[in-house]
């Protein structure tokens, strides 16, 4: 999962015409580089990810000074909510007051649920244009917030317009379309990480993973072990003050996240990756002696004393603290890199910090190499293998996945965003090779894993390391637009997906993230604006 780590070294094309055209006759691989500039696409060829299924169709919606955004005859408060939060996305750009009223009737931006909605899920939703308003439909409110994502993208970048005539019905992949920071190497303020969640949110991605804790810094408060956050969080990769959130900032964060439908997986990182927690309290050495803090990036020299019990009341009582902020279900509890934890005592650890985990009503995610050791029923895990892990090791995953333990698919060579996409990329590291935009999206998550089936597969999710990332502007220019690709194969069907298509797609929004200030490399084989 992380550095030297390892070898420590559409179905879519709309066209005026009625019918909608599948995605890969129109944007599959037989299409060639610069046969078709961004800008000709159709406003419903531009969506990104690719929806289930989108027509274009007679004339459209004058989005103006006269719109307002109506959330119909239910009264129900989160659909007001999200009504509220889209009339704030689309005041930005556009300047218009968008004032948000009750009521179903009359034209506008209507929002609709539907407990009926066929085909809709929890997430998916219908999107319909025409010149009376635009109908947003879905059976909850999620669903509802992912459609206004997709209106967001048929108006112009800035200034009224015209939402197009047509009709999309969408509907998500996978369950799980995640992102993952590390705020332990470098320490970043919520506030920086909201910005995260506002980007990663328009384009449907539903999970933030926090790597709160490791060698190098703890980075939330502990009301029964106040010196993890104190001490070791005083700290960070090539030295500096560090830091760390608050119960209340991380709820802030909770919330905020929540609020954009982004579940929050927080990740206490276990039995190894504990230098921070190590140094702040001697007691959780075997030879009873505080470590040094630590600034460098090597890993797997740390280990928790397994055979203590106070080592248990331990992550009892912070798992039990961090359980009570996280209203989600998930509690990551890493087990990567123990390379200091005999394996033997390495799987009786796991199966007492599982337990913890159920104790506490939530559902374990680990690393995959939980798989060598004894996962709990029902416990995921988060493979971050690559082209040249073990046969054994991927054996073992696809075993656990037979057993009935979802994955989550997080391939290093692919969606690991601290990898450099090529030599002179400044920040970054290249353990595992370097990863171009093209081959973070070239891979189907349905079929990766020999012996994973696409129905063991709870999703796919796209960490961001951070020990060479100290910035924002790196960690965007890391980021973007490689996490665009983990949206569209958490998201779009299998049928969407390809390249050329791809690249054309990610082009049109090259004018979206330069509007929103956010950084991105320019891949070369990207027709960019």
């Amino acid at each position: 999962m992380r550095v030297p780590r390892r070898t420590l070294a559409a179905l879519l094309v709309l066209a005026a015409a009625p019918a909608a055209v599948s995605c890969t006759a129109a944007h599959g691989d037989d299409a060639r580089p610069g046969d078709e500039p961004p800008a000709a696409l159709a406003p419903y060829e531009r969506l990104l990810p690719a929806p289930v299924s989108a027509r274009a169709q007679g004339p459209g919606y004058a989005f103006g000074p006269g719109t307002v955004i109506r959330t119909g005859l239910t009264q129900d408060e989160e659909v007001r909510r999200v009504g509220e939060l889209l009339a704030e996305q689309l005041r930005g750009p556009s300047g218009l007051p968008l004032p948000v009223v009750g009521g179903a009737d009359g034209d506008g931006i209507r929002l609709r649920l539907d407990e009926g909605a066929e085909g809709a899920g929890e997430e998916g939703y219908r999107l319909e244009s025409g010149p009376g308003g635009v109908t947003l439909t879905a059976r909850t409110p999620a669903g509802l917030f992912h459609a206004g994502q997709t209106l967001r993208q048929l108006l112009p970048v800035s200034g009224p317009g015209t939402v197009p005539g047509g009709t999309v019905t969408d509907a998500p992949r996978f369950a799980y379309r995640g992102a993952m920071v590390d705020v332990a190497r470098h320490f970043f303020t919520v506030e920086q990480v909201k910005r995260y969640v506002d980007q990663l949110a328009q384009y449907k991605v539903n999970t933030l993973h926090l790597h709160l804790t490791d060698d190098q810094g703890w980075r939330i408060a502990i009301d029964s072990w106040p010196k993890l956050a104190r001490t070791g969080g005083a700290g960070q990769v090539g030295g500096g003050p560090g830091g760390y959130w608050t119960k209340e900032q991380y709820r802030e964060l909770v919330a905020y996240a929540g609020e954009r439908y982004v579940d929050v997986v927080p990740e206490i990182d276990m039995p190894g990756h504990v230098n921070a927690a190590q140094s702040a309290y001697a007691e959780l050495n075997c030879d009873g002696k505080a470590r040094e803090p630590y600034t460098g990036i090597k890993v797997g020299f740390s280990s928790l004393c397994v055979g203590e019990e106070r080592t248990y009341e331990f992550i009892d009582q912070v798992l039990g603290e961090l359980a009570e902020l996280t209203p989600g279900k998930y509690l990551h509890i890493g087990g990567d890199e123990a390379n200091s934890t005999p394996a033997a005592d390495y799987a009786a650890f796991m199966d007492r910090a599982q337990a913890v985990v159920a104790k506490h009503g939530k559902t374990v995610v680990a690393w995959h190499q939980l798989a060598t050791a004894r996962p709990a029923k029902g416990a995921v895990l988060q493979y971050w293998g690559h082209d040249r892990t073990p046969a054994a090791e991927k054996a073992a995953v696809a075993a656990a996945a037979k057993a009935g333990n979802p994955v989550i698919l997080s391939p290093a060579d692919r969606l690991y965003l601290d990898m450099k996409y090529e030599k002179a990329t400044k920040p970054g590291l290249a353990w595992t090779g370097y990863v171009p935009v093209k081959r973070a999206y070239s891979w189907d998550p349905g079929s990766y894993l020999n012996g994973v089936p696409e129905s063991a597969v709870l999703g796919v999710e796209a960490p961001l390391w951070t020990e060479t990332i100290a910035a924002r502007g790196d960690w965007e220019l890391m980021a973007y637009p490689r996490v665009l690709g983990l949206a569209e194969l958490g998201w779009s069907p299998a049928g969407a997906l390809g390249w050329d298509g791809y690249r054309r797609r990610l082009a049109a929004q090259g004018p979206r993230l330069d509007a929103q200030d956010i950084a991105y490399y320019r891949a070369p084989d990207v027709p960019w604006s």
